[in-house]
């Protein structure tokens, strides 16, 4: 009897599950959005770039990433939804109220018992792990491992070079783009590859070797859209940026309408003074969306491992704390978020002026206490 109880009360919290989202009338702007943590990168370089912690170029080209990333978030983020009208909320509820713990006793009635034996853990392990797909870091180190033994399969590091590139792991991914143009021969696409790992090694620069491996990939595809879009953004690094816009423009004309690199080369138009972007359909909304979400790149852990390391020498900033607290939420890492927030308070524990904004921002963000 006690056990049916314990079901009669996680069936009512069910039920009030549904039902209190049903009875808000809107939802408050997420404090965490990108738009919000690419605004505050922005703001970061400039006051690296005042302090010199960093050297010009190295801004400049943060300054033209997070830009480009800022553009495709905020062209990405959904509109906030109308409001559910009133009848179609009841209905919902009624179907909550008397659905769930028909659906719940038709589940458990044919499946479950209460008198059922526990299932060792160690057979559920063994049961579930031939069925759960390894993680993509152990994939690498066994296609590495293959490598070593195999150094001379193109086909191995034509596929593992990608992924190292997506990783993070830039330098690797040079390495292996560089043996898949040796194995596999010559492409405009291998070395607008290799072009786009050295860059992303450099930060977001285009080095004069990228830049030569662009040129290289043009002069055997003159319409590689990689290369085209690269030598574009070497020309506006350079301060050439009416030779970038006409680059890019170039590369748009002959675009086909569903290029899913379309949104990207359009802001980086724009940025360069070389037009306004056009309103773009749902599909270009949801490609710019898939090219500025993915992995985290090594520019944005970098520049958020580059302020927590100021405010660790410097903890009165607490702009500069929420502004920390903020960027590990949005990449998901809460524990850190947490930790951040810890630090921040000891670090203005004994100004009582600033551990109440402190406090008060640490609120905003869900972590008040």
């Amino acid at each position: 009897m006690t056990l049916w109880f314990v079901f009669a009360l996680m069936t009512v919290a069910a039920i009030f599950a549904v039902l209190l989202p049903l009875g808000r009338s809107g939802r408050a702007q997420n404090q965490g959005s990108e738009v919000a943590v690419y605004k505050d990168q922005l703001a970061e370089i400039e006051r690296d770039l005042g302090t010199g912690l960093i050297a010009a170029p190295e801004a400049e080209a943060a300054r033209v990433e997070i830009s480009r990333r800022l553009l495709a978030a905020a062209a990405s983020e959904p509109a906030t939804a109308p409001k559910s009208s009133l009848k179609w909320r009841r209905a919902a509820a009624v179907l909550a109220l008397a659905g769930l713990p028909l659906v719940a006793i038709g589940v458990y009635v044919p499946l479950g018992s209460p008198r059922l034996q526990d299932f060792p853990l160690a057979q559920r392990e063994r049961g579930s792990g031939s069925g759960m797909a390894q993680s993509l870091e152990n994939l690498v180190v066994q296609v590495e491992q293959h490598l070593e033994k195999n150094p001379t399969d193109g086909r191995g590091w034509n596929v593992l070079a990608p992924v190292l590139e997506r990783l993070g792991r830039f330098d690797d991914a040079v390495r292996a783009y560089r043996n898949s143009l040796t194995y596999n021969g010559e492409s405009p696409e291998r070395r607008s590859d290799l072009g786009e790992a050295l860059s992303a090694a450099a930060g977001g620069v285009v080095t004069a070797e990228a830049k030569v491996e662009f040129e290289r990939a043009h002069a055997l595809n003159a319409d590689d859209p990689k290369a085209n879009y690269f030598l574009g953004l070497a020309a506006e690094q350079d301060g050439r940026k009416d030779d970038a816009a006409n680059i890019w423009r170039t590369l748009l004309a002959k675009a086909p309408a569903d290029a899913p690199w379309r949104p990207l080369v359009q802001s980086s138009l724009a940025r360069v003074g070389g037009g306004t972007m056009p309103a773009l359909s749902d599909e270009t909304i949801a490609a710019s969306k898939d090219m500025a979400e993915g992995d985290r790149n090594a520019m944005v852990r970098g520049m958020v491992e580059r302020l927590a390391t100021r405010l660790k020498q410097n903890g009165d900033d607490v702009e500069g704390w929420l502004r920390l607290v903020r960027a590990y939420l949005v990449m998901g890492d809460r524990g850190k978020a947490v930790g951040a927030s810890a630090d921040a308070r000891q670090a203005v524990a004994s100004d009582a002026e600033r551990l109440r904004q402190l406090n008060e921002g640490l609120r905003t963000l869900g972590l008040g206490g």
